[in-house]
């Protein structure tokens, strides 16, 4: 089989292409390269590959193709808040046409890497299942919502889209993001030995390993037609449910030295959400999480400690996707649209 990897140079797709390659499948990647120069660790694995914006996609890119994973977007809430109709022309918009062309040419699988930040604002403490409510809070969980929505009916005999909200991502990648709530912890544990959380640390937030998505993806594109036709699923680990302040306590268990500093100003977060995972589970039987908080904690602080991480390393521009992108805007690289300039791309 023949699968796209929208956006696989990113955090996820530099660790979703090594999985599907080893079992056998022949990938190709489509990636603006936006975070060419956010590199962690040289370990990437090489595919054919279409340098190109996803607005921009034509239904020839799309030739022999039989599956695509889409992960291609604007991908947290400060980057989304950049500006709210970029997100929704990336995320949401662009999605949509993705998928139109896809069906269009006879793509059967269409894996949407969606949120459980559609969730937002829950109420109380319920765990939340795929019919529960959406209540996004920002422009990124909305553009999801939307992508959604409007990717749902294009369902027909011959195109199945499948919606997966994937937990909070964590874990060690080739473009390794700081920017990710565990990630950070133990980044700021490793440097500094403070375990900085900016909250009260009271917002629900389930977790889970980019690897563990990444298999996700892979049982939703192996899985029979009529157990994933046009259906929605949460993608981690029931258990794997923490507060803030319980991860915090797991980095601190994790780095020696470490104590946890709460910031000043930090108030509630308005996010907050507790997510039932057990439809995966059920449904998805090749779907099986190896991952959790302790081991991720583990493995994070063994790859920093291997590379010698510093501080500026984590709160520079290299490795914060809203920095990166407001540096290569004020650079000249990025116009006000998010593209290349075209002297830029050409080189």
């Amino acid at each position: 089989m023949r699968i796209m990897v929208t956006g696989h140079k990113g955090y996820i797709g530099t660790v979703m292409v090594p999985l599907l390659l080893d079992r056998g499948y022949e990938v190709v990647g489509l990636d603006t390269g936006y975070y060419e120069r956010s590199t962690f660790i040289d370990s990437f694995r090489s595919i054919p590959e279409i340098r190109k914006d996803i607005r921009d996609v034509q239904a020839s890119d799309l030739d022999g193709v039989e599956a695509i994973f889409h992960l291609a977007a604007l991908s947290n809430d400060p980057l989304g808040n950049l500006n709210p109709d970029l997100t929704y022309d990336i995320n949401h918009r662009a999605s949509v046409r993705l998928a139109s062309l896809a069906k269009m040419v006879g793509v059967k699988r269409f894996i949407f890497a969606s949120s459980c930040s559609n969730y937002g604002a829950s109420e109380g403490d319920d765990f939340l299942t795929e019919e529960g409510a959406l209540n996004p809070v920002t422009p990124y969980g909305v553009s999801k919502v939307l992508a959604e929505q409007d990717i749902s009916p294009l369902a027909s005999d011959d195109f199945s889209p499948v919606f997966l909200r994937n937990a909070t991502a964590y874990g060690v990648s080739p473009r390794l993001r700081f920017d990710l709530v565990l990630n950070n912890l133990v980044a700021w544990a490793f440097t500094t030995k403070r375990v900085y959380i900016k909250s009260d640390g009271t917002p629900w937030r389930p977790i889970i390993h980019i690897e563990d998505i990444s298999r996700a993806f892979i049982a939703a594109v192996e899985a029979p037609r009529e157990v994933v036709h046009n259906q929605v699923f949460n993608i981690g680990r029931t258990d794997q449910n923490y507060r803030i302040r319980e991860i915090a306590d797991i980095v601190v268990e994790t780095v020696p030295g470490s104590y946890v500093e709460y910031a000043p100003d930090g108030g509630p977060d308005k996010r907050s959400y507790r997510v039932d995972f057990s439809k995966a589970q059920r449904m998805l039987p090749e779907f099986q999480p190896q991952w959790d908080a302790r081991k991720g904690a583990k493995e994070l602080l063994d790859v920093y400690q291997r590379v010698g991480l510093v501080l500026e390393d984590f709160e520079g521009t290299r490795f914060k996707r809203i920095a990166q992108i407001q540096e290569l805007m004020a650079t000249g690289r990025l116009d006000e649209s998010l593209r290349w300039r075209t002297e830029v791309a050409a080189g």
